[in-house]
């Protein structure tokens, strides 16, 4: 017997009637790449993946109030950043203020061109936890600081003061690896 694989319509309308066999389709189709959108919020892949079924757990109690108009991994993708913004808060304070004098990690070896997407996660990942959630959520996600400021409590100078500064960190640091990698 010749199997086809459901499209996404089909496996949403499935969802939408509590078809475990579907959420589950969905689950592998979409999960690696919604795994790494919550992965760019917090330092640990533990951390990410509870996101992760979070996450899950309110697209197939919400998939109602998606109405098929737009993408629909863009939606699912909004819900993900959410979840990784309320771990973030309930979890760790996210914006306690964070300390001028702030040093951060020292150690990462040199970006060398094969792993240099990989070197730049890394160094996204030494930011605190303020700068990384703000350079997330505006130079991957794209959105604007009046957004991010009202999905964080903040003014949107406050975005701005932590992209910039999450910036000019990253600046810093790529610098410095450039540096150490010709010596």
């Amino acid at each position: 017997m010749l199997r086809l694989k459901p499209t996404l319509e089909t496996l949403i309308e499935r969802c939408r009637k509590n078809d475990s066999k579907a959420q589950y389709a969905l689950y592998q189709m979409m999960g690696a790449k919604m795994l790494g959108v919550c992965r760019r919020y917090v330092k640990s892949i533990e951390e990410a993946e509870e996101i992760l079924s979070n996450g899950f757990v309110k697209v197939f109690t919400k998939l109602d109030q998606f109405n098929g108009e737009g993408s629909f991994e863009g939606w699912v993708r909004k819900i993900m950043v959410r979840e990784s913004l309320n771990y973030i808060r309930y979890q760790r304070n996210i914006f306690v203020e964070v300390n001028p004098d702030w040093v951060p990690e020292q150690g990462h070896s040199p970006i060398e061109e094969e792993t240099e997407a990989e070197e730049l996660l890394c160094l996204i990942d030494e930011l605190p936890i303020g700068y990384k959630t703000v350079f997330n959520l505006y130079a991957i996600e794209g959105f604007a600081h009046k957004e991010i400021g009202e999905m964080l409590g903040v003014t949107e100078n406050t975005s701005k003061s932590q992209l910039s500064k999450a910036r000019k960190y990253l600046k810093e640091r790529i610098n410095q690896t450039q540096y150490l990698s010709k010596t």
